[in-house]
């Protein structure tokens, strides 16, 4: 009893801690973007020309923009490759394939995401050149960014098939329902909540990656009329300019940040409003 109290106790100081730094993280942010919400009126970020800091003009709409769609795009491509991945680890491959193949997903994800960029640029970004100039574009970042939330996707929805109950797959075997039908009907549905966690996770990672989407993006800063228009996402504008900014240039980059992690907060608001509305 008493070794439980102490992890009780343990496991409520990390959760703790934890919530702490998040909280830390976003007074840092709102702190350092301060200047620029009170000083700069914040319809500027939507209706100015263009992005020139040097001229005073902050439009933040094209990057913001380009960063959900670039996100939004390697998330429509990895979640079925990442479901399937899953699903052929579990359910299809034989022991033997299933613990190769789980080990190259592995792999996959321990990549370096400046690999992915170089990757992109060298090889990736001259393809599409040949298909549709320029190369480095929206494409490419979609592309490259869902190579790299993949692995992630694939071995959460395989943890989450893992965790099924064996009693629930026998009994619908039992009940004839062919692999398939067991897959749709039991398994899904019973791995749901990790699959989404999963798929959280992923579009975290995603509306956050920095390097690999500046190496393939093109970084210009303007709205993408097609997928092989070059573009820039807001975290690749902040390595991009940090280095130099200064007064409002740097609060905007600030302000910029502020709007990514306010994206993962939605993020993970709509996954507890979801998972509410289910157990309604």
């Amino acid at each position: 009893m008493q070794a439980d109290r102490l992890l009780v106790w343990v496991l409520r100081g990390g959760a703790t801690l934890t919530a702490l730094v998040m909280l830390l993280i976003l007074v840092f942010l709102l702190f350092e973007s301060w200047p620029a919400l009170t000083g700069l009126s914040l319809i500027r970020f939507v209706t100015d020309a263009a992005w020139h800091p040097l001229e005073g003009a902050y439009h933040l709409m094209p990057m913001l923009l380009a960063t959900l769609l670039a996100s939004s795009g390697a998330l429509m491509l990895a979640v079925p490759l990442g479901l399937a991945s899953a699903v052929f680890i579990v359910f299809f491959a034989s022991p033997r394939l299933a613990a190769v193949y789980k080990r190259l997903i592995e792999l996959l994800a321990g990549i370096p995401s400046v690999v992915f960029g170089f990757w992109g640029l060298t090889t990736l970004a001259p393809l599409i050149n040949e298909w549709h100039p320029p190369g480095a574009s929206l494409l490419a970042a979609v592309l490259v960014l869902t190579l790299m939330v993949l692995p992630m996707i694939t071995l959460t929805a395989y943890t989450a098939f893992v965790a099924v109950p064996d009693a629930l797959l026998r009994n619908a075997a039992a009940l004839g329902l062919s692999r398939w039908g067991m897959i749709v009907g039991v398994a899904l549905p019973a791995a749901r909540n990790g699959i989404i966690a999963g798929i959280i996770l992923a579009a975290a990672r995603a509306l956050g990656e920095t390097m690999a989407v500046l190496m393939v993006a093109g970084n210009v800063v303007q709205y993408p009329e097609s997928i092989f228009d070059p573009v820039r996402t807001l975290a690749a504008n902040i390595a991009l300019e940090m280095a130099y900014a200064m007064d409002d240039h740097r609060a905007v980059l600030f302000v910029s940040g502020l709007l990514l992690m306010a994206l993962v907060m939605v993020l993970s608001v709509l996954a507890g409003l979801f998972e509410r509305h289910r157990h309604a």
